[in-house]
């Protein structure tokens, strides 16, 4: 349901508060570069320092912007299975396309508890739901077996895998079949998990090159294989260059030195890239020809 090169949005700030005007900028420019869905509100749009209201609020805006142009895949994640429900609630009141639900983050569930927090929120609301594995965030991993049993679930539709593992994806991937979309979760890693089955890429650094990132997913199902390697290769510097510090500083840099927003800011805890990082984004937009 949810393939190509989705953009997990940023969240521009002014002063502390969400620019929305910034934000509807964004979105209109990373669909005209060929985004294939917008994903607000994931561990890119800093969902964890949003308040309730604020994350709310984004979801209302981004899908009334994207007015069905491409899919709103609405972050609706948290370590509170009660506070996660009421996310999915405001997906599903405001139409979005389905939400991308993030593994409960430092209370280090067991696998059963995983599966009985998704089970309660797909039963829930009757909305499309992306799985979101990224233990390197949340500390804890979800077992192949684990989402083998969530993907019996109709609603449960798709997994953005991050764990960077290969094996555990290629172990996704076998046990669910048909049952289950894997995306990437890993920028660097998109045409390996294309090459395994993976369809597509939920991405930070879609944010700067939605362009060349869909084009290479596309290229890849159109036989074009060649073209898809060598984007590839093309992305890599930029790919691990916007996680030279902690998502997102390194890529609100880049959109800043782009001028696509007006400022870098980013809320606490996280801090605006130290100033040898910053001169480092700078070579690494230059030789790609984006600044």
């Amino acid at each position: 349901m949810f393939t190509g090169c989705m953009v997990a949005l940023v969240t521009p700030f002014k002063n502390g508060e969400v620019n929305f005007e910034e934000m509807g900028s964004l979105i209109d420019w990373q669909i005209d570069q060929g985004a294939d869905g917008i994903v607000p509100c994931g561990t890119t749009g800093e969902s964890a320092t949003l308040s309730l209201d604020e994350h709310k609020e984004i979801i209302k805006f981004v899908v009334k912007k994207v007015d069905r142009r491409v899919p709103v895949v609405a972050g609706a994640g948290s370590n509170n299975t009660k506070e996660s429900l009421e996310l999915l609630e405001c997906a599903k009141r405001e139409r979005a396309d389905g939400a991308l639900i993030i593994c409960p983050y430092y209370n280090k569930p067991t696998q059963e508890g995983i599966y009985q927090h998704y089970k309660y929120l797909a039963e829930s609301v009757d909305i499309p739901i992306v799985l979101y594995n990224i233990p390197s965030r949340t500390g804890i991993n979800i077992d192949p077996h684990t989402i083998k049993r969530l993907s019996h679930i109709n609603n449960i539709v798709g997994i953005k895998e991050a764990s960077g593992n290969i094996n555990q994806a290629s172990a996704i991937i076998d046990h669910c079949k048909d049952d289950l979309t894997l995306v990437s979760g890993e920028d660097s890693l998109i045409l390996p998990l294309l090459s395994i089955g993976g369809k597509g890429v939920i991405s930070a650094t879609a944010n700067i090159v939605a362009k060349d990132m869909s084009l290479l997913i596309r290229k890849y199902f159109s036989g074009n294989i060649n073209v898809a390697k060598d984007l590839h290769f093309k992305l890599l510097p930029i790919c691990h260059n916007m996680f030279i510090e902690t998502n997102p500083a390194p890529v609100k840099e880049a959109l800043y030195q782009m001028e696509k927003i007006s400022s870098p800011e980013v809320r606490l805890p996280l801090v605006t890239l130290r100033e040898e990082n910053k001169e480092q984004i700078s070579k690494v937009l230059s030789s790609y020809g984006l600044i």
